[in-house]
């Protein structure tokens, strides 16, 4: 599972990716928020809603680290399910304000951590067992990603590198222990190597993003090229 070090260029990559989402959003109107997403059955204002309610999901995560007191992101789906839905009705002048706030409160709350809840043991909502460092990779990967997710014109191309290979790592890493991932390796349009999938198989060159954008389920490999020009079928990431 790929994690950060709490170092001010980790809080920076996070910082600056929250930046960029929150420029695309200055001039959103009502009429924007509500017309739909690139996530099926989700409009914009899910989006939104969704990224703003994960800082308090992540908080929770963070204050068991804190103090010690197990705190679950969530009780169930269901409730994960409606605090999105519930959010999600709001005008979008109130989502662009908590995802502005959500943000800010974040990155005071990680860097006020205290150095011994860096190594204490959290469980996410996905299960596995890991430190705060992962937490800092859960974030970025939530506002690059979903910044995409809106349609407002911000790709894959537009993020930037060392957020871009933090993710690849972290979406290969998923995927590598997933079944059915088929054996290919995947290098950038440099020809360098950017991660393996099993021995053997295809190799799938093309830009970085639109590599990610591929092993997040965002396409179906626009950009990316492989012999015979049929790429492998990839199971769904989370």
């Amino acid at each position: 599972m790929k994690s950060l070090p709490p170092t001010p260029e980790t809080f920076a990559l996070i910082a600056d990716a929250g930046d960029r989402l929150l420029r695309d959003l200055d001039r959103l109107t009502d009429a924007d928020a509500a017309a739909p997403s690139r996530l099926d059955g989700w409009s914009r204002a899910h989006v939104l809603s969704h990224l703003s309610a994960q800082v308090d999901a992540l908080e929770r995560l963070l204050h068991w680290a804190r103090t010690g007191t197990e705190t679950p992101q969530y009780a169930d789906r269901s409730a994960r399910d409606t605090e999105i839905e519930d959010g999600s009705r709001q005008p979008a002048a109130a989502l662009v304000e908590r995802v502005r706030g959500s943000a800010d409160r974040f990155l005071t709350t990680v860097r006020e951590l205290p150095d011994p809840a860096w190594q204490a043991v959290v469980r996410p909502f996905t299960g596995e067992l890991c430190t705060p460092g992962r937490i800092l990779v859960i974030r970025l990967r939530e506002l690059e990603v979903h910044h995409t997710d809106l349609g407002l014109g911000y790709g894959f191309g537009d993020i930037p590198r060392p957020a871009v290979d933090v993710l690849l790592d972290d979406v290969s890493g998923y995927l590598a222990a997933a079944d059915g991932t088929p054996p290919c390796t995947l290098r950038d349009d440099t020809g360098a190597r950017v991660t393996a999938f099993g021995s053997g198989g295809p190799v799938v060159t093309g830009p970085r993003g639109a590599l990610l954008a591929w092993l997040t389920g965002r396409s179906t490999g626009e950009g990316l090229t492989a012999p015979g020009g049929a790429l492998p079928q990839l199971p769904a990431w989370i």
